[in-house]
């Protein structure tokens, strides 16, 4: 996914045919007498480009009467021109809508997203009780399912073994608390303890907020941030990057992901599809589960893009099929062995193939412990953007927590229309 960070993160998939953005219409992209023909939209650049083209192979083979036509672009692109193509008919007929999740809820709102029925267990079903945690409640409106996710990744820890052994310490932390001591150790010659980024990436500094027993909205989607307990699970990474520079300020992922690659940062929290580029750069990798928080627990971020149907597709059935394919078992497990993604599924945790692969159990392993980022939290994105990464950024520089805090409340609780 390429940090998609742009935003999470996370996936490539082959153009198989390069499509112009514009006059790509869902309608009439094949002939009654022939092969149906589905095109879709993609953002997915990553180092796991080729995972996604072998289910499109895959499929196409099980499938000969349905061909799959894709063009990949950055997920901006997606987003400046996807809503007016399905508006006016001139979409794909799937897309993988955003990086956002929470970018399903505009299009259901828009209507231009057709809700998928062709769930339940058995061949060319859409198996939806066996998907990762939170994944169908987050793409569920109205009782109706608007999205399957394209893939599920866990963020866990990375770290580079030879400057831990240089600093002198034998194994990678397993604690929080052990986290925030060895990132001070390991500040020194130049080097950073970590690398944490706070603007254009998949947020990890919610994950270091769970870990330290605070959380940014509660169940009516109002910000804690500024309770207690909020300032203080923000507290301990604050003034460890204001004050003890365990990481640069203002980093975004790819500055973040650089600085890891060039030996430059001993740590950092990412996703799988960051796994290959340190190994190319020669990283001496180490990858671990993220720590366990101050409640004993190891909690991570889960982290989907989800696929979704024109609601003016002409092949609806065939969309599906296509879905239930992406997402089926065989395909899931083939995926996650050749791109280190965990599998979507649940019911491939005890997978034999799957636990023996050091990349993929790691991050597999963490898929129970794992939530999602604002999950159904009304205008998620601009709460992200507006609220949170400046909010992480002034408390990264100094600012008191108190006003910081109070500040980015306000604007939550403005976007979210709470009241408490």
């Amino acid at each position: 996914m390429k940090h998609a960070r742009a935003t999470l993160a996370v996936g490539a998939f082959a153009a198989v045919a390069a499509l112009a953005l514009t006059g790509c219409s869902a309608g009439g992209n094949a002939s009654t007498d022939g092969p149906v023909t589905l095109k879709v939209w993609t953002g997915f650049t990553g180092g796991d480009r080729p995972g996604y083209a072998t289910i499109v192979k895959d499929f196409e083979k099980a499938h000969p009467d349905i061909k799959v036509e894709m063009t990949v672009q950055p997920w901006d692109t997606i987003q400046q021109k996807l809503p007016s193509a399905w508006l006016t008919g001139q979409g794909p007929d799937v897309a993988a809508v955003s990086s956002d999740p929470n970018a399903v809820a505009q299009y259901v709102k828009t209507n231009s997203v057709m809700a998928i029925t062709n769930t339940g267990s058995g061949d060319g079903k859409i198996n939806t009780s066996e998907f990762a945690p939170g994944t169908v409640k987050e793409f569920t409106y109205d009782g109706k399912l608007y999205g399957v996710p394209a893939n599920f990744a866990t963020l866990s820890l990375y770290y580079n073994k030879k400057l831990f052994q240089d600093a002198g310490i034998a194994n990678p932390p397993t604690t929080v608390q052990e986290m925030a001591t060895d990132a001070k150790k390991l500040t020194t010659g130049g080097k950073y303890g970590i690398a944490l980024a706070d603007n254009q990436t998949i947020q990890m500094w919610p994950v270091l907020q769970w870990l330290e027993g605070g959380d940014i909205v509660n169940g009516k989607n109002c910000s804690v941030l500024q309770t207690s307990d909020g300032q203080q699970s923000l507290k301990t990474w604050a003034d460890l990057v204001a004050k003890d520079k365990v990481s640069p300020v203002g980093l975004t992922g790819a500055e973040a992901d650089s600085l890891f690659s060039a030996g430059k940062a001993a740590m950092e929290i990412n996703g799988p599809w960051a796994a290959p580029g340190y190994k190319s750069a020669g990283i001496d990798l180490g990858i671990v589960e993220v720590p366990v928080g101050v409640d004993g627990k190891s909690t991570t971020l889960g982290s989907i893009a989800p696929l979704s149907i024109s609601a003016k597709t002409k092949y609806p059935e065939q969309a599906q099929e296509f879905l239930a394919y992406w997402t089926s078992k065989s395909a899931q497990q083939k995926f996650s062995l050749q791109t280190g993604f965990p599998p979507l599924r649940t019911d491939l945790s005890d997978d034999a193939k799957l636990k023996a692969d050091p990349t993929v159990s790691v991050f597999a392993s963490q898929v129970p412990d794992s939530r999602l980022y604002l999950p159904h939290v009304p205008s998620a994105t601009k709460v992200d953007s507006d609220g949170y990464v400046p909010l992480i950024g002034e408390i990264t520089r100094g600012k008191s927590l108190a006003d910081a805090t109070k500040s980015a409340g306000q604007t939550i609780d403005g976007l979210t229309g709470c009241s408490q």
